[in-house]
């Protein structure tokens, strides 16, 4: 069984070493800012969308495309991230 610290450790690291630098760019400080505060459902849809590939997650936070509806709240969420850091 993983324990809480490990998971939110495995987190860190799929976001900052993503497939592209871009998507390291994003994912990386916005795991680093929200990760400990985030409730279980919440780090439940986290590492559900690190498994989605990076060329869509990137059209999906950049604005070129639209997210799944799951993942609708919190990609708002790295999208407001990213616009104010």
């Amino acid at each position: 069984m993983e324990t809480a610290q490990a998971r939110l450790k495995r987190l860190a690291m799929r976001s900052w070493r993503r497939g592209t630098k871009e998507m390291d760019l994003i994912l990386g400080p916005y795991s680093d800012a929200h990760l400990s505060g985030m409730d279980e459902g919440s780090l439940q849809r986290y590492d559900s969308l690190l498994n989605e590939n990076d060329q869509d997650l990137y059209q999906w936070v950049s604005g070129q495309g639209k997210g799944p509806a799951e993942f609708a709240s919190l990609l708002q969420h790295i999208i407001k991230h990213t616009k104010t850091r």
